[in-house]
């Protein structure tokens, strides 16, 4: 595809995987506006069959309402979106389905009432005849689609008892299950291991040999360089550039979806510790971990790295009061608590962020000020009633302090980007002044603009205002770029610390791998 600046109208002919042709997908001028926030300004980018063709941006950049567009579920205020050279006229994602066009959401869009067969075929069921589902074709097919995946599940098992990553993939089971031409998958690869990225990866290379085009959209530069054919990069609901992957540094990618140059750069934390204030000893959890000791000084930023599966989040709920602990002590400013409950940890000054924000962190249903000040809620209220103004006055300050980009505070949370969702996710426990902010993947799923931004916050919070700072984080560039200690677990246990200046990305993932702990023992 030939590189394009601005938001002019694309060329009739792309270039896709090494050949010349009519696109599968193009837009022109696409444009979509609630009321007077812009969310799209004439955009207009092609996309050729058989490409993989990413599409990054900050969040808040018009990635999700361009994507909403192309299948249906937004109706653009003006501009058109063509598939084959034809005009499309579709208005929900059903009628794009028909027409080939799937998206893979980042969090699975599933029901978990259901068996896996039947969240693979959810109206599509085949059948006997009318009115009557053919079950034994259906499992058929969905054990057929699942190993193609290269995922062996039990067709008959509920969605409810699967992870997170496993759902994922009958997810993209789902998208496979009729004839897609067109695949969009949205940060796919957040919930899943290295061996399931690579499994997906292989996949996505398959269907786009077999003439599929692939939309990827992800933050993680790594994989855009791994998989991409072609880039397009929006700021501020604009189209920016168009060009084949091989034509931009990962710094010019950043450049371009920020407008500045941006880099995760460490900075050196005070000299002087201070006092202990979270102090774990002995801590266990039947199953999941065990014997873990640490403590977290004030003004100190601790990370917790480790594989998936090692217990860093098992961790943090228990102290938070959310797992009950088998054995172990946890101590505030050196008083020992019992960590029975949230509501009790947060009397104590601890504050928790759990990985999903909007499951677990938010109420995405409630505006942006009710969200903030929810945790407080007692303290504005009297006789159990709230008091609007403090409620209003407390907000405002979160978000001018975050720089939240929102309409107000009443505003609807799920009206926001995933970076200003996670902005008020944290200023929600901010506003409770905890004396202990325990932060699980506060990056996930956020632009590097975002990213960078949050780090900001981190440190100020811990080296300016004292705060005791403990992060769980699978990006070792973000671990290595916070951390003053770093502690690795490995199998449910502590297998190495390292001060923040001598930890790498090379000795954190050596103590994390399992075999280098059998070796060392």
């Amino acid at each position: 595809m030939v590189a394009r600046e601005g938001p002019e109208a694309p060329a009739t002919a792309v270039r896709h995987h090494g050949r010349v042709g009519t696109p599968l997908l193009e837009l022109v001028g696409v444009t979509k506006h609630y009321g007077a926030v812009r969310a799209l300004t004439d955009v207009s980018f092609a996309i050729g069959p058989g490409e993989i063709h990413a599409l990054v941006g900050e969040n808040g950049a018009g990635k999700s309402t361009l994507v909403g567009v192309i299948t249906g579920l937004v109706e653009p205020t003006a501009g058109t979106v063509l598939l084959d050279g034809e005009p499309q006229t579709y208005r929900n994602p059903r009628a794009a389905r028909a027409a080939g066009v799937v998206a893979v959401y980042q969090d699975p869009r599933l029901f978990p009432h259901l068996d896996i067969a039947e969240n693979v075929f959810a109206g599509i069921y085949p059948r006997h005849a009318p009115g009557v589902i053919n079950r034994a074709e259906m499992h058929k097919h969905a054990a057929a689609l699942l190993a193609r995946l290269g995922v062996d599940l039990d067709t008959r098992a509920p969605l409810s008892s699967l992870s997170v990553a496993e759902a994922q993939f009958v997810e993209i089971a789902r998208a496979l299950a009729t004839d897609t031409r067109l695949l969009i998958l949205d940060e796919p690869t957040a919930a899943l291991t290295a061996e399931d990225t690579e499994r997906l990866f292989r996949l996505v290379r398959g269907l786009r040999e077999a003439g599929t085009s692939i939309i990827w959209i992800s933050h993680r530069m790594e994989e855009i360089r791994a998989l991409a054919d072609t880039i397009t990069v929006l700021r501020d609901g604009k189209h920016v550039r168009t060009a084949p992957a091989v034509a931009l540094t990962e710094a010019q990618m950043v450049q371009l979806m920020v407008g500045r140059d941006v880099t995760l750069t460490r900075t050196a934390p005070p000299a002087a510790g201070g006092q202990d204030v979270l102090t774990v000893s002995g801590l266990s959890g039947k199953g999941a971990f065990e014997d873990i000791s640490f403590c977290v000084r004030a003004g100190e930023i601790v990370t917790m790295a480790g594989l998936l599966g090692s217990g860093r989040t098992e961790i943090a709920e228990t102290i938070f009061g959310l797992r009950k602990a088998s054995a172990g002590t946890v101590s505030v400013s050196g008083v020992p608590v019992e960590p029975r409950s949230p509501r009790r940890m947060q009397r104590h000054g601890v504050a928790f962020l759990p990985e999903n924000r909007d499951r677990e962190g938010l109420i995405t249903a409630f505006s942006v000020a009710r969200n903030i000040t929810l945790p407080s809620s007692r303290a504005l209220s009297r006789l159990a009633v709230m008091k609007p103004r403090l409620e209003q006055s407390m907000a405002i300050d979160q978000i001018e302090r975050l720089e939240i980009k929102t309409a107000g505070g009443n505003a609807l949370v799920s009206s926001l980007s995933g970076g200003n969702r996670q902005k008020v996710a944290i200023a929600r426990w901010l506003a409770t002044h905890p004396k202990v902010l325990i932060l699980d993947e506060p990056t996930h799923g956020i632009d590097v603009g975002t990213k960078v931004h949050i780090h900001e916050l981190i440190r100020q919070l811990a080296h300016d205002e004292g705060l005791a700072v403990l992060v769980i984080s699978s990006d070792l560039l973000e671990v290595l770029a916070l951390s003053d200690r770093v502690l690795v677990l490995c199998e449910g246990r502590i297998a190495a610390e390292f001060a923040g200046d001598e930890a790498t990305q090379e000795s954190i993932m050596t103590a994390a791998m399992p075999q280098a702990t059998a070796v060392a023992q």
